[in-house]
């Protein structure tokens, strides 16, 4: 109990310090050159900004998976047309300044993050690389021998390796079963002319949101973001397509790999962005991922980091991951857990508790400038609403015990089962017919 009165301590605390400073600096919204550009006072020395591409991986086909986060990483590697990669790159180093890019399966995204007095230094730098990038060929050849060296360390990592293996299975013939990172085979036959083609067609303003974090003036943002939009082409409209993911009935897919232990994921429904039930879904996967490792490792020493989880998306699911020698009694460990949340749903004090618990990480995590962008460039990209990242903590705290479980009960249904390892030491028939009825999954094969 005390505990948790300490948690409830620091999140008033929290809030009390968050209302107070965005009464003194309101966040907003302005339009420049068709484009939404969404400003948070910032309250310190700090500038951050943050340029999203919309999109991801509905923006190519499965033949070019890896295509967007080449072009995005040619940004700042490459060079622009005013300036090598290595004055770019010398440029930057003589301010204490970040400039860098990344992809996801739902926006590519170009970030800076510099002090004020150098503002004037490094935002040339930045228009340049999101506007003017060179796409030298020569370091093109270079950052995708690192692509393809990275791709190559992350398949012989069995936590990443089922991740893709699951999404490859489970969202089979769907824009989500696209890999970002691409493919050894599909990354060495891109050329830094074919990239560079595909930057200059999805660059455009009806794709784009701007984030800045900072405290500069309305009009000097203005004036910067018009400048560096001039020449960019204003596109057709977009909007993502969000679709929800059912599955219909239990399936366990297999594949052999010569690991020390057998690794099982499990994918199954979740509520879409902007649904009622999202925040509620939230908090249910995080009680039962605790209850999850409680069960699985604490009480039956069946695995060391078992975990479950929403991964929050366009197309949202829960999760359940877990390496074990014992695969067959992890199932039947997992359906009397899964049964018993059903059943009984949560208790009110843990629901409480996961409230406070997971506001009061909403602000630590949120306590940097660049946290912050994010998380606004998260829910406009998903949830068509960047405001929610304000609003956040009054719609968690009037969340009731049997909102929370009935969106557990509502989304946790049939699963998709991958497994990597020994197919022997698997009974696929626990996955897909269920354990509880069927007399428990076997001491032994």
């Amino acid at each position: 109990m005390k505990k948790r009165n300490l948690f409830v301590l620091l999140v008033m605390a929290a809030l009390y310090t968050t209302n107070t400073a965005t009464a003194q600096n309101k966040p907003y919204e302005t339009t420049v050159s068709g484009v939404k550009v969404i400003v948070q006072p910032s309250g310190n020395d700090i500038v951050e900004i943050q340029t999203v591409i919309r999109g991801g991986v509905e923006n190519y086909p499965a033949e070019k998976m890896g295509i967007e986060g080449m072009a995005i990483n040619a940004l700042t590697e490459c060079g622009t047309l005013k300036r090598s990669k290595n004055d770019f790159k010398n440029a930057l180093d003589k301010v204490s300044a970040e400039l860098w890019g990344f992809d996801t399966k739902e926006y590519a995204l170009i970030r800076m993050n510099c002090i004020k007095s150098d503002l004037d230094v490094v935002w040339p730098l930045y228009a340049e690389a999101i506007t003017q990038p060179a796409f030298d060929a020569k370091e093109f050849e270079r950052i995708k021998q690192d692509a393809i060296n990275n791709l190559k360390s992350n398949d012989a990592q069995p936590d990443a390796a089922i991740d893709k293996y699951a999404d490859r299975v489970a969202f089979a013939g769907r824009d989500y079963a696209k890999d970002p990172d691409g493919t050894v085979e599909i990354l060495s036959k891109l050329t830094a002319a074919e990239t560079k083609a595909y930057y200059n067609k999805i660059l455009t303003k009806s794709r784009m949101i701007i984030v800045v974090v900072a405290d500069l003036p309305k009009a000097d943002i203005e004036a910067k973001v018009a400048a560096m939009l001039a020449n960019v082409k204003a596109g057709a409209p977009f909007e993502a397509k969000k679709s929800f993911f059912k599955v219909y009935k239990n399936t366990f897919a297999a594949q052999k790999r010569d690991l020390a232990t057998n690794y099982v994921e499990g994918i199954t429904s979740g509520p879409a962005p902007g649904t009622p039930d999202y925040n509620a879904f939230n908090v249910a996967m995080r009680i039962f991922a605790n209850r999850h490792f409680l069960e699985v490792r604490t009480n039956n020493g069946l695995s060391y980091a078992p975990q479950a989880w929403f991964n929050t998306g366009n197309t949202a699911t829960a999760r359940f991951s877990v390496s074990t020698t014992q695969p067959d009694k992890y199932i039947a460990v997992f359906d009397k857990l899964v049964d018993k949340v059903k059943t009984e749903g949560f208790k009110a004090d843990e629901v409480a508790d996961m409230k406070v618990t997971y506001l009061t990480g909403f602000y630590y995590k949120n306590e940097t400038n660049q946290a912050q962008a994010a998380a606004m460039v998260n829910n406009e990209v998903l949830h068509n609403n960047w405001m929610r990242s304000i609003t956040l903590v009054d719609d968690v705290k009037k969340l009731t015990t049997n909102d929370v479980s009935n969106a557990f009960l509502k989304y946790i249904g049939s699963i998709v089962w991958v497994y990597q390892g020994d197919p022997t030491k698997v009974h696929p028939l626990f996955f897909t017919n269920g354990t509880l009825n069927n007399g428990g999954a076997p001491t032994n094969h």
